[in-house]
């Protein structure tokens, strides 16, 4: 009757990409990354260090976005890879196919493209 939550997501806020923000160009980070900017490029987590990403409802990502955790309330064109764990909330949007290992989604949530899940690392690497 009482679970843990066994994807909590880590507060830790390493890295933000402000309102008034825009990066064009690939992006790699480390810890967490809060997205509240616009980023044109991929977005993925170093090699080797799991890493979170939060896009807050005015962050937008056009590229493939790869991370350990995800925490989605903007909008996101392009593929996503969470390998761990993904949180879509209430006004996620994903224009292009989602890999996942674990999946909470919101209502109002949408997804334009595939679901993909990836058991123990199986359709990861078709992704990038």
């Amino acid at each position: 009757m009482f679970f843990k939550k066994a994807n909590k997501i880590d507060n830790r806020i390493d890295t933000l990409v402000g309102v008034d923000t825009r990066i064009e160009g690939d992006l790699y980070f480390s810890g967490g990354l809060r997205v509240d900017g616009a980023i044109r490029g991929n977005v993925s987590e170093q090699n080797g260090a799991p890493s979170t990403i939060i896009v807050s409802e005015h962050g937008s990502i056009e590229g493939a976005v790869n991370a350990s955790k995800i925490v989605l309330n903007g909008k996101v064109v392009g593929p996503v890879k969470a390998s761990q764990f993904i949180e879509l909330q209430t006004k996620a949007r994903i224009i292009g196919d989602l890999y996942y290992k674990s999946l909470e989604m919101h209502t109002g949530a949408v997804i334009e493209g595939k679901l993909v899940y990836m058991a123990d690392g199986a359709a990861a690497d078709e992704m990038l």
